[in-house]
């Protein structure tokens, strides 16, 4: 191996990581993902030697050790996130010091009160993509039911009560305007699907169906945990008026075919993925292709609640619209929210000065 002055001490670490593994001195290998992670854990055994170490601005460490016939690399980032890898002389070295290293080194997943655990996927340039979990407030879907309308309720209802054996369709799409309880619906979901299905949320929609290799690992992944243990996945894509509207295909070339094969092709037949998505679009305005009978689990079009459904929700009429409220005004309009604006102040011939 070659180094110039382009290389970086984490290179180095690197590199000496995979020495023995090319070589052929420690021609096995095992490698975990973990979340959660400890301040405090030392991420390798107690006794092994630490050979390397380095710390970046942007809370990302590195760490090389080693001991009799084997090498470990574990690398931290800001969040909680890490990876192990480990490379020795025989599988069975390589198995009980990756055990070692990475035992006790997650925090215990927070208790469910009214919180669920869920992933958070983002493209980085060095590392590919990479997934940090997150406890997030979640509501159950008994006590927020009534912030929506009685026809939203009743369809919602049916997706909060399915299981694994029930899914059809690989695709649920939420549309409506802003405001209107799409992401609450989301949170109160993947804790009602906790006992069978993982929930990630992608936060860059846009590169994950530009980039095949993301799509894979995102989408497909490893599952650890064998046939018998393996959950569905829930892909949260927030906002994607531009991959799912009408003229899709034309502006965003390949990203709604890799969506479309997800959902009902190839792709999705290598995983138990469903897709989630929100929009602001109509319903009249959404790709053909996308809504297509067969292709969605769900279809629902969360609205305002209608004037008489929230004047009961807000116990008074009181600067209610005609037309109804949103979930968000609702809230407003109850906790007394005044918004602060400023407006630049206009001359009487309509100039400014």
């Amino acid at each position: 191996m070659n180094y110039d002055t382009n290389d970086t001490t984490r290179d180095v670490i690197d590199a000496l990581a995979l020495e023995p593994f090319i070589t052929g001195a420690q021609p096995y290998a095992r490698s975990a993902r973990l979340e959660r992670v400890r301040s405090d854990a030392p991420l390798r055994p107690a006794h092994g030697q630490v050979l390397r170490t380095m710390s970046e601005h942007d809370g990302r460490r590195s760490m090389l050790a080693g001991g009799d016939g084997w090498t470990l690399r574990a690398v931290r980032w800001h969040g909680g996130t890490a990876q192990v890898e480990v490379t020795a002389v025989s599988e069975e070295l390589a198995k009980s010091v990756l055990e070692e290293a990475t035992r006790d080194a997650s925090e215990a997943t927070p208790a469910e009160d009214e919180h669920v655990q869920m992933g958070f996927w983002y493209l980085t340039a060095l590392s590919g993509g990479l997934r940090n979990e997150r406890s997030i407030s979640a509501e159950p879907w008994d006590r927020i039911r009534q912030n929506y309308s009685s026809t939203v309720i009743k369809a919602l209802d049916r997706v909060m009560g399915l299981t694994a054996a029930a899914i059809k369709g690989r695709l649920i799409l939420l549309h409506g305007p802003p405001g209107t309880g799409k992401t609450t619906a989301l949170r109160s979901l993947a804790r009602e699907w906790s006992s069978w299905c993982q929930v990630d949320c992608v936060l860059d929609p846009e590169r994950l169906f530009a980039e095949p290799g993301y799509l894979m690992e995102v989408a497909v992944g490893e599952d650890d945990e064998g046939e018998e243990k393996r959950r569905w996945r829930l892909l949260i894509l927030e906002d994607c008026d531009e991959l799912i509207r009408g003229e899709a295909k034309h502006a965003t070339g390949q990203a709604l075919s890799r969506l479309l094969n997800l959902t009902d092709g190839l792709l999705g037949q290598g995983r138990d993925v469903l897709v989630a998505i929100t929009s602001n679009e109509e319903l009249s305005q959404l790709h053909p292709a996308v809504i297509r009978p067969g292709r969605c689990l769900a279809q629902l079009e969360i609205g305002a609640l209608p004037y008489d459904e929230a004047a009961a929700w807000l116990g008074d009429s009181a600067g209610l619209n005609p037309d109804g409220a949103t979930l968000a005004e609702l809230l407003a309009l109850r906790n007394g929210e005044e918004q602060i604006t400023a407006r630049r102040p206009t001359s009487p011939t309509g100039f400014y000065l």
